[in-house]
């Protein structure tokens, strides 16, 4: 549970300290650097510092991986820092937690796993919250629309990530998997950034250091390894430990950033995790049971 929760307040903090970074960088920019520096980093210390306790992956091992860079951290965060760019960080960490609903639809049509009536009636209700949050984000233009599309693919992005880790079954440490993963969502983005940001400002102050140090270390390499870890575990059941992202994630972007917590950012979480609880996710026992199941190596 620890593991969990601490996944939960690294991850959470991502898009706290995206704002910082966008003060002087464009997002795909921000993301390119950050990425390449994180997979590079993790491969330097896996392959040069631990020098033959981790194996190079197999031929068959480098479609999947470039596919969860592709799906983890092009897509899911390239588009999440776009849609931060007017999107609060408080509404990022909200919609997080729709992903084990997502996950829980992908994994029906791709793995045959059977929807209870129960998580039917939570999916209704979560997205029932959804709404009530981002009526007034649009009604007093705090969030574009474009913006709020943008996050919604990154959201479907990281399901489908999800979805796949688990159908890939990965024969490889976590650490390993989540250095390549990083690197070639790095890759990826290159072209994008280049494209969609040459010639936008771009300055290498206090803002971006910040950015790059907390979001490299904490999230791009401590929390990532920490969530396949879980996720190596139950696709399904490690996407739970994100309903508490809003929590931590309200409470960070207020405190750091000001933004601030409106009754409706109340109402619309209350109707999340009653989703949550309805569909059977919000269970502690359900936390528990995966972390003592299986030990991997990492």
């Amino acid at each position: 549970m620890f593991l969990g929760i601490l996944y939960t307040i690294l991850w959470a903090s991502g898009a706290v300290s995206v704002k910082f970074g966008l003060l002087s960088s464009p997002p795909l920019t921000m993301g390119t650097i950050r990425f390449l520096l994180a997979g590079s980093l993790l491969l330097l210390y896996i392959y040069l510092f631990r020098n033959g306790k981790y194996p190079m992956p197999k031929k068959r091992e480098w479609k999947p991986l470039i596919l969860l860079g592709l799906f983890n951290t092009s897509m899911y965060l390239g588009c999440g820092f776009w849609a931060l760019q007017t999107v609060s960080s408080g509404f990022f960490n909200l919609a997080v937690v729709i992903n084990p609903f997502l996950v829980a639809l992908l994994s029906s049509i791709y793995m045959e796993r059977f929807i209870q009536r129960k998580e039917w009636l939570g999916m209704v209700v979560s997205a029932i919250g959804l709404v009530i949050a981002t009526y007034p984000l649009l009604e007093n233009s705090h969030s574009t629309l474009s913006g709020l599309l943008l996050l919604m693919i990154g959201m479907i992005s990281m399901a489908i990530g999800s979805v796949y880790f688990q159908k890939a079954n990965l024969q490889l440490p976590s650490l390993v998997i989540n250095a390549w993963q990083v690197l070639f969502g790095g890759i990826i983005l290159i072209v994008p950034s280049i494209i969609l940001e040459s010639g936008k400002p771009f300055l290498f102050d206090k803002n971006l250091i910040l950015y790059l140090v907390w979001s490299v270390l904490g999230v791009s390499i401590l929390a990532m390894v920490l969530w396949f870890y879980l996720l190596k575990q139950d696709a399904v059941k490690a996407n739970m430990w994100l309903f508490l992202t809003p929590i931590a994630g309200y409470f960070q972007s207020s405190f750091l950033l000001g933004e601030e917590i409106t009754r409706y950012d109340v109402i619309a979480a209350l109707f999340v995790f009653a989703g949550l609880y309805l569909s059977g996710n919000l269970r502690l026992n359900n936390l528990r049971k995966p972390l003592a199941e299986k030990k991997i190596g990492a």
